[in-house]
């Protein structure tokens, strides 16, 4: 587990600013065998499904024959450390701000300046500014480290996810470049992405991390340390899951992260790569193919001899073939991903015939649900919910039995007519993302629901393809109470059409007194209707209801 670390002052004094000061032999180091995340505590028959950004290689539990795009390399892991706390209180040659395009005082890391004292922000007066995705050093000042570097991280919007990725990763590129320059050898940083830019926070630490990891490749010899500092527990967390993926210990750890990668881990610097932007050369037209076997006079033709004698046929033996065709032409992947969604629109559909929704459509890779989750959780976190949750269609429970946190869907409080569904969908996705991260269980109230689905399974196919694979594994059970026959049969086809992972945890609950058995009573606000729909369905043989507790107690 991460523990805290002990904190004296350098010399037994404290800086000019009263912070003490933290030396790197008192932060722990990421090659520390008791600093580690516990990996083998997670369930092995599940590691399919470990969150949702296992990769589509990943998603077949086989790593034989894989090779790591991140080995072990404990040079480069003696390098990392990890500690918990601001930079700028650590002794080491250079600590990055995050600020904005005029570096002020006011959009910087909150305490740098008051730290730093009042120089600071006089010299970055006279830097005139700095882009976004660049960086730029000035002196330290009252601050334990040598030098500042200021950079500009990215504003994130969904439409510019790639944008913003490699901006991001330009950030940590030009923090590191800059420290070459001015022959510093270690470097402390904090979390570039801010809430207030709203950028997603485990994303943009993919990113963080993996363009890290490549430049420590490559400049391994002219960095000593790197620090990466947090000041959230959420924000520790997240790196002390992530670290083991890119900076593996162990030969454990590196088949952990054979199944755990993202899908897109980006390229030898760490930016993200998209294939139909890639430059994509065919042969040329009506060429004729060559023999492989070239005179050794042809071989040894001179430079100016290749310029006058060149053909494409001789070209083509020259041309690298790999470079000439890629694994999968984007085009061609992109029009059959058309040609599935056509052909499952005009497909016989039983569900949306029977009003039960569309559930037809292919189905999406691990990738893609993970960036489908990123994007839609960006957007909740910007918006305002508050007339959705009025509505208490969906809303946080207690506790089932076994501990595990409930959130409660009210299917007859959903009102088609009242209702934006894009909203809606955003909105589940803000309520339902503390509990996925853990077992959680679902209690779904079909009491009063009209006879049509509420929600149709077409919209709850969207929103667990949006939750993606990390919901489908940390899914306890989802607990139906007054489940009809029509919801039956649609369940029945969604475990054999759709997803037996998710659908196949169902269980039917036809009394309340039934249902507090899973979940206790105490651990579930109830609305009022669902006691009376009980009342009415079950007779209400055998009950008592305290009408002003609600409770239900067992007639003696």
């Amino acid at each position: 587990m991460y523990r805290p670390v002990p904190i004296t002052t350098r010399g037994g004094e404290p800086t000019d600013s009263g912070d003490p000061v933290v030396t790197l032999d008192q932060v722990p180091r990421w090659s520390n065998a008791e600093f580690r995340y516990a990996y083998e505590n997670e369930d092995p028959t599940n590691s399919c499904f470990p969150d949702p950004l296992a990769s589509a290689s990943g998603s077949e539990c086989n790593a034989s024959g894989m090779v790591s795009k991140f080995p072990m390399d404990h040079e480069i892991n003696s390098k990392i450390y990890l500690w918990r706390g601001n930079p700028w209180n650590l002794e080491v040659d250079a600590v990055v701000n995050s600020t904005n395009e005029n570096l002020d005082e006011a959009h910087s890391s909150p305490g740098l300046h008051a730290s730093a004292g009042p120089g600071l922000a006089e010299e970055c007066t006279t830097l005139g500014g700095c882009r976004t995705g660049m960086a730029k050093v000035t002196n330290a000042y009252d601050l334990p480290a040598r030098r500042v570097i200021h950079t500009v991280g990215p504003k994130y919007a969904v439409k510019y996810h790639t944008a913003a990725e490699n901006a991001l990763s330009h950030c940590y590129r030009s923090c590191f470049e800059l420290l070459i320059e001015n022959g510093l050898k270690s470097i402390a940083m904090g979390c570039i992405y801010t809430e207030a830019k709203s950028y997603p926070r485990e994303p943009a630490a993919h990113v963080a991390i993996r363009t890290v990891r490549r430049f420590s490749e490559k400049q391994k010899d002219k960095v000593e340390a790197i620090v990466f500092c947090t000041t959230t527990s959420q924000d520790t967390e997240i790196y002390k899951r992530l670290l083991p993926l890119y900076f593996p210990r162990d030969k454990h750890e590196e088949e952990v992260a054979l199944l755990k990668l993202p899908a897109d881990v980006g390229d030898e610097n760490g930016e993200t790569t998209i294939d139909e932007r890639k430059i994509r050369i065919k042969p040329l037209p009506n060429a004729k193919k060559s023999n492989p076997r070239i005179s050794q006079a042809s071989a040894d033709l001179s430079v100016s001899n290749v310029g006058l004698t060149r053909s494409s046929s001789y070209l083509d033996v020259f041309l690298d073939p790999a470079f000439m065709s890629l694994i999968k032409d984007p085009d061609q992947r992109r029009r059959e991903q058309w040609e599935k969604t056509a052909q499952a629109q005009t497909s016989w559909n039983f569900f949306k015939m029977f009003g039960y929704g569309d559930v037809a459509g292919p189905p999406l890779s691990a990738a893609e649900e993970y960036l489908l989750h990123s994007r839609y959780l960006a957007k909740a976190n910007t918006l305002n919910f508050s007339e959705i949750a009025e509505m208490k269609i969906v809303y946080r429970g207690g506790v089932d039995s076994e501990g595990h946190p409930v959130m409660v869907v009210v299917g007859a409080h959903f009102l088609l007519r009242c209702l934006d569904l894009e909203r809606f969908i955003i909105h589940v996705v803000k309520e339902f993302e503390p509990l996925i991260q853990k077992p959680y269980s679902i209690v779904y109230f079909h009491s009063a629901a009209t006879l049509q689905m509420q929600p149709d399974l077409g919209l709850m196919k969207r929103i667990q393809q949006i939750l993606g694979r990390k919901h489908q594994h940390n899914l306890h059970a989802i607990y139906v109470l007054h489940p009809t026959f029509g919801l039956k049969s649609a369940v029945l086809g969604l475990q054999l059409c759709v997803n037996n992972v998710v659908w196949k945890k169902v269980v039917y609950v036809d009394r309340l007194l039934q249902l507090f058995r899973y979940v206790p009573r105490e651990q579930l606000t109830i609305p009022d209707f669902v006691f009376q729909h009980d009342l009415e369905v079950n007779g209400g043989k055998g009950l008592i209801v305290d009408p002003r507790t609600k409770y239900v107690y067992q007639r003696p």
